[in-house]
């Protein structure tokens, strides 16, 4: 699309006005970028066939900064959101998305952002079906935020629940941690790094349909560390399920890279956030074969057994070091590192 037809370079007031400007822009931009059968009835909704049980989320993106290496806020939304839905045992199928976007975000940014979703979503098998654009003063927006919202039907051999979870159930986790959350750090002022740290935002709805397929029942829990890093979700496991989580330490994967920037910065691989990750929570007898099918695939090829599930220390979270140290791993407390996702 060439910007110079559009007749404007920046998004403005009047693009969220819901008038003929808020037309040009889903007309010209938002419909020719997202055409499918269900986006163009262009009704207030969207109207689909459902059977079975289905898998809904929903998430909002604010990360700072907008483009980051590896990745960009709308590839994001996109991830994050058909994630979510896979860590229910679904296969997410359909998403709406809505823009809140700031005065003076430039149109160049936009589209870049726009296309990034398609490409993304037609990565993830996953089509935009409705949606909403807002358009915010300048100041208040800071350039855009996205809401995305997935569904789609539950595999017929998913049974993920945390009172499914049993003492000798083994954690698996599918591969680096802190690599999105140390991308972002970056790139913020005053911290780059002379290095090629990049996010690890993906989508996982493949591996986990693939692992469902595999192992089916025996695959009791699968949940993504995003905000708060694998630290906390173990730790929230744990309080849930009232049972202990121990963690061995020399089997963590972490990049040099990334260990190298969060030693620099203070920070714990173990509470940054990721976008490419899941953990799960399977039954001790299938352990090395699921991670052995991780390993054949692309979003698991570094993935390791990295803890299981106790009855000691219920509710709390272990660390077992090389040197048979022990360090009970606690909740994150505020916000580590700010507008991540």
């Amino acid at each position: 699309m060439d910007i110079s037809d559009l007749g404007f370079d920046t998004i403005n007031l009047g693009h969220g006005s819901g008038g003929l400007m808020t037309r040009e822009l889903l007309d010209r931009i938002i419909f020719k970028v997202f055409s499918n059968p269900y986006l163009d009835q262009k009704h207030d909704g969207s109207l689909i066939n459902v059977e079975g049980q289905i898998a809904i989320s929903t998430d909002s993106f604010v990360v700072s900064p907008i483009f980051f290496k590896g990745g960009n806020i709308g590839e994001l939304a996109v991830h994050g959101t058909v994630n979510d839905v896979a860590m229910c045992g679904a296969m997410p199928k359909y998403i709406s998305l809505a823009f809140i976007v700031e005065e003076g975000l430039a149109i160049a940014e936009f589209l870049k952002i726009v296309h990034s979703i398609k490409m993304t979503a037609d990565e993830c098998g996953v089509q935009i079906i409705t949606g909403d654009t807002k358009v915010v003063e300048r100041g208040k927006g800071d350039k855009i935020f996205i809401n995305t919202t997935g569904f789609g039907p539950v595999h017929p051999k998913a049974d993920i629940a945390a009172e499914k979870i049993r003492n000798g159930d083994k954690i698996i986790i599918n591969g680096n941690i802190a690599q999105h959350g140390m991308a972002i750090m970056s790139q913020r002022e005053g911290l780059e790094f002379e290095s090629d740290i990049v996010s690890d935002t993906t989508n996982l709805n493949f591996l986990v349909w693939e692992l469902l397929e595999a192992f089916g029942e025996k695959i009791h829990l699968f949940r993504d560390p995003t905000r708060g890093g694998l630290a906390s979700v173990l730790s929230e496991i744990a309080t849930d399920i009232k049972k202990g989580v121990t963690l061995n330490e020399q089997v963590l994967p972490v990049e040099k890279q990334v260990a190298a920037a969060c030693e620099m910065l203070g920070l714990d691989p173990l509470y940054v956030a990721n976008e490419g990750l899941f953990v799960t929570i399977v039954d001790a007898t299938i352990a090395d074969e699921v991670v052995a099918l991780m390993r054949k695939t692309s979003k698991g090829k570094n993935a390791v057994c990295i803890g299981e599930i106790t009855e000691e220390h219920p509710s709390k979270v272990v660390l077992h070091s090389g040197l048979g140290g022990k360090r009970i791993i606690t909740p994150m407390i505020g916000e580590q590192l700010p507008r991540i996702c």
